[in-house]
């Protein structure tokens, strides 16, 4: 037996339902998760922090390359943070709507109704900053270089939203260009680089949504079967 051959075990707490059962489930699943919509108007409501947990938790069981699973969650309730965190936000936001945007870009985003403006990054009772981890440090300080990081931690930001979702929350994941000044502000090293700034929270009373964020494409528009 070579010695690098991996420890194994049988497969744990799989379970294989009924074909009717199996097509309820998925038909269940997609009910649910088409409830969900990307929210701009949140209540200052804190949220248990225990249902926030379980969330990150359910977050860390997403595949990832060579199991390395590189990714860092900074959770932010503090006002004082919030606040700095808009800021810098903002301060992005402006360039990008003054020039750093193309016409095209604008175009697209103009039926969302977005501008240089983030007052849920204030008023949401929490924000997940997700950060990408680009190489490991060994315990000698040395670098281990961390495999397919942007699929890995899509991967697991996925699995956060949808269970947050699940447990009756409503989120809004948010990507200034640069995030660079998240690394300061969360006190992250320079191997992490910002991913997405997820707003999390209760709808506030009377929230809206655009109309255009809930058109998605039929399944024959996205999907082949060869």
């Amino acid at each position: 037996m070579s010695m690098n051959a991996p420890l194994m075990q049988p497969l744990p707490d799989y379970r294989r339902y009924p074909e009717a059962e199996m097509i309820t489930r998925a038909a269940a699943f997609h009910a649910e998760i088409r409830r969900r919509r990307t929210l701009r108007d949140f209540s200052p409501e804190p949220v248990p922090r225990a249902v926030i947990e379980a969330a990150l938790l359910a977050a860390g069981t997403a595949p990832s390359g060579a199991n390395q699973q590189p990714w860092h969650y900074c959770v932010i309730t503090d006002p004082a943070l919030k606040r700095q965190v808009r800021e810098g936000a903002e301060a992005e936001e402006r360039e990008f709507y003054a020039g750093r945007a193309s016409p095209e870009w604008l175009e697209a985003l103009a039926p969302l109704g977005t501008d240089a403006n983030k007052p849920f990054l204030e008023t949401a009772p929490l924000l997940i900053a997700i950060f990408a981890q680009r190489y490991g440090l060994l315990p000698d300080g040395g670098r281990r270089k961390h495999y397919y990081v942007p699929e890995s931690v899509g991967i697991s930001t996925g699995f956060l939203i949808a269970a947050l979702h699940h447990a009756g929350l409503a989120t809004l994941t948010h990507t200034p260009s640069p995030m660079n000044f998240l690394n300061k502000l969360c006190d992250r090293p320079e191997a992490e680089k910002p991913y997405i700034l997820l707003v999390v929270g209760y709808p506030a009373e009377g929230a809206e949504v655009p109309v255009h964020g809930g058109i998605k494409k039929p399944l024959a528009d996205f999907t082949s079967w060869k």
